[in-house]
């Protein structure tokens, strides 16, 4: 199950539902600072890079990325 199913069935909708459709056709996507700090690792570290796991700084990105996500989502206007 995918993040976004999981999200989508703790909040009781289905993805064919209103919300569910809103959330698919936006790509919305769960990210905390383990899965966050990854995904900097694999894109912009990739396979050349001198450490094999994220490291203090893929961290430090993964936390200020979700804090500006966070801020954007405060800021959009209702649907």
């Amino acid at each position: 199950m995918s993040n976004l199913e999981a999200l989508l069935q703790s909040m009781g909708v289905t993805a064919d539902s209103g919300l569910g459709q809103w959330m698919v056709e936006r790509g919305v996507a769960l990210a905390d600072e383990e899965a966050m700090s990854q995904a900097i690792h694999d894109v912009y570290c990739g396979i050349a890079a001198d450490h094999p796991v994220p490291n203090a700084k893929d961290h430090a990105q993964a936390l200020a990325l979700i804090d500006s996500l966070r801020k954007q989502m405060e800021t959009l206007p209702p649907a």
